[in-house]
């Protein structure tokens, strides 16, 4: 199957248009033309993903491997290292990142990990009605996502709103109003600012919020009789 059909398959699932501005999903490695049997799906490459992978793969992934601009490819750096394999491998990719968030992602995050009911959305943010102490709330979390340590902001003793965004969705602070926000990637000013307003924040990790892509994504993509592997993506830190 040509890349263009599956391209177009994947743009009604998930519009590329819905993509925010700063990002850079869409086909960003490859030719349209190109002729594909075996699509991979994984949430980043790796040198080791790359390695694996016969000729004439597609590798469908979460997040674009070229974010930024290219100013130079420079083959001991990243991303070119990776991009300089890839082409010599004729692999390419198509990257689905925060138009997928907002389609499929965080509603199966909230569904079927946390096993709550989306009660509102806007945007990135789903919002849940829960009935919960800050305790069992973050132990829930903990038990859903396989965390092996917990970091949180505690405003209240009682939850009774949490909203969801995966991945880094700190920066969204000031669009939420809920009891409670679910995210990864938390820094420290994130905390502040969280303390400051009263509203308690449970960082979810960015990896184990979002590794769920491959599994969301296989349902359909095998619809079109293609040969789908999920690739067993690794998380790039290590808890000590």
């Amino acid at each position: 199957m040509k890349i263009a059909d599956i391209y177009r398959f994947l743009d009604e699932l998930s519009p590329f248009e819905l993509q925010e501005a700063w990002d850079n999903s869409g086909l960003l490695v490859g030719d349209f033309d190109q002729e594909v049997d075996t699509v991979v799906l994984s949430i980043d490459v790796d040198e080791e993903l790359i390695e694996r992978l016969k000729a004439n793969t597609l590798v469908i992934t979460h997040h674009p491997i070229i974010f930024g601009g290219l100013k130079q490819l420079r083959f001991n750096e990243y991303p070119a290292k990776l991009l300089q394999r890839m082409i010599q491998k004729n692999i390419a990719n198509i990257a689905m990142h925060t138009n997928f968030d907002q389609t499929h992602l965080n509603t199966y995050v909230a569904e079927e990990i946390l096993g709550y009911r989306i009660v509102e959305r806007d945007g990135f943010v789903a919002y849940m009605d829960v009935n919960d102490t800050f305790e069992t709330l973050v132990r829930k979390v903990q038990k859903a996502f396989k965390l092996p340590c917990m970091k949180a902001v505690r405003c209240h003793d009682t939850v009774t709103r949490v909203a969801l965004t995966t991945g880094s969705g700190a920066s969204l602070i000031k669009e939420v109003n809920a009891t409670c926000f679910l995210t990864g990637d938390i820094k420290y000013h994130d905390a502040m600012e969280a303390k400051t307003i009263g509203m308690s924040m449970i960082d979810i990790g960015h990896y184990e919020s979002e590794c769920y892509f491959g599994d969301i994504l296989e349902k359909y993509l095998i619809n079109l009789g293609l040969s789908v592997i999920i690739s067993p993506s690794k998380n790039p830190f290590t808890y000590m």
